[in-house]
């Protein structure tokens, strides 16, 4: 349950921010900067940022970090940039992200076409308008001279997609000890709020056998049965639905020829709960059956030369934090001083995970427009009212940070 004097203290600091003078000109500014946000979005959507490629958007997105007057603006040994808006007096240090990652591989085109205002290409949305959406909040600071108490860190992390495995967060936070809180920009939603992280583990299974000819060396250990008696026998797991804990197998390839005992055969698998104990329960499970198919394709030959090759390539720690939490509380209040009712959301899994499982508090926050087809070819956004997220971001960051001689921070 909420405290009701937690509460009443940070709407009395939204009431005070909301009627400060440089906050109404932030706000009014970035209303009237909805066009050049859409322009910035397109431009940084047609520089490709494929997996593991991120560098040329991250050279363009620093150095509009720094055309902005951001002091420090770096570029780390992972690819993420960021620079510093420094604070004006005592308050905490907030970490402020966009990631500048897409899911689509390398020679994706993603040149955006307009129609009825509607902007289409893959990445256009995620998380490519959250970029945008961080340096429009940047240019709402500037335009206004305000005053933030405590330090603000705006930046663009790598490997929030697929494999990437939250490598610049992760890599950013092992850096970077003094954070006092962070927050993403990511996901549809003016008023959505991420508090809860889905965890997951991902794996690469790779059954090796000698191979052969299908009738000359019949008997012979098949690297893609084993995979076949793997796949059956993850497809019967059961897993919980509270909390919710899944698993899918999302990628198989195997075999040379209709008439070849396949040397080699493989599966990507994705395993994911919303709670650590239940993660790790499903994952004993699902290594048991990927050795004992190997076990089995060997016996079933009296045979004992197949092997299974296991990598685990992605780990994504689940977390939780109460709804009662600053964090959580701040951006509700947040939302609610522009008029509208905050969402809070199911758990999700998002550049979030890490710093909250490492203590850090840590939100999602949505943004603005429409959105849909997110990881398609045929990705779009409407940013029609794309300026109300915007806004919600710009006062989720003062009430954290706070602003001198109006608000102190509520974090």
């Amino acid at each position: 349950m909420v405290d009701k004097n937690k509460a009443a203290r940070i709407k009395e600091a939204f009431d005070e921010l909301m009627k400060d003078t440089a906050i109404q000109q932030a706000l009014a500014f970035i209303e009237q900067d909805h066009q050049r946000t859409i322009e910035e979005q397109i431009a940084l959507t047609e520089i490709p940022a494929p997996p593991f490629k991120e560098q040329r958007r991250a050279e363009d997105f620093m150095m509009r970090l720094k055309d902005l007057g951001l002091e420090e603006v770096r570029m780390d040994s992972e690819g993420n940039v960021y620079g510093l808006r420094r604070g004006k007096g005592q308050g905490p240090k907030v970490f402020v992200s966009a990631h500048l990652d897409t899911v689509f591989p390398e020679g994706t085109d993603t040149t955006v076409h307009q129609k009825d205002g509607v902007l289409h290409a893959p990445g256009i949305g995620d998380d490519t308008r959250g970029l945008a959406e961080l340096l429009a909040v940047v240019r709402a600071f500037n335009e206004a001279a305000i005053e933030n108490s405590g330090d603000i860190i705006f930046g663009g992390t790598v490997g929030e997609e697929g494999a990437g495995d939250l490598r610049g967060v992760k890599a950013f936070f092992t850096e970077h000890s003094d954070i006092d809180a962070f927050l993403s920009l990511d996901g549809p939603g003016s008023n959505a709020i991420t508090y809860l992280a889905t965890g997951s583990y991902r794996y690469k299974v790779t059954y090796k056998g000698p191979g052969g000819h299908s009738f000359a060396a019949f008997g012979t250990p098949s690297a893609t049965h084993a995979l076949g008696r793997a796949m059956a026998a993850i497809a019967d797991l059961k897993t919980p639905s509270e909390p919710k804990t899944t698993f899918s197998i999302g990628e198989v390839s195997g075999g040379t020829s209709v008439n070849a005992i396949a040397q080699e055969a493989s599966m990507l698998v994705d395993l994911r709960s919303n709670e650590q104990q239940q993660l790790d329960k499903l994952e004993q499970h699902f290594l048991e059956i990927v050795k004992e198919a190997a076990d089995a394709e060997n016996a079933r030959w009296s045979d004992d030369r197949l092997q299974v090759e296991i990598d685990r390539f992605g780990n994504r720690p689940p977390a939780s934090q109460s709804a009662d939490e600053p964090i959580v509380q701040v951006a509700s209040g947040a939302v609610r001083s522009l008029g509208a009712a905050p969402e809070l959301k199911e758990p999700s899994s998002t550049d979030a995970n890490y710093p909250m499982s490492i203590g850090v508090p840590a939100i999602t926050i949505g943004l603005g427009g429409e959105f849909d087809n997110a990881h398609t070819l045929e990705e779009w956004h409407n940013p029609v009212n794309g300026h109300l997220a915007i806004q919600k971001s710009l006062m989720t960051i003062l009430g954290l940070v706070g602003v001198e001689k109006i608000s102190r921070p509520l974090l």
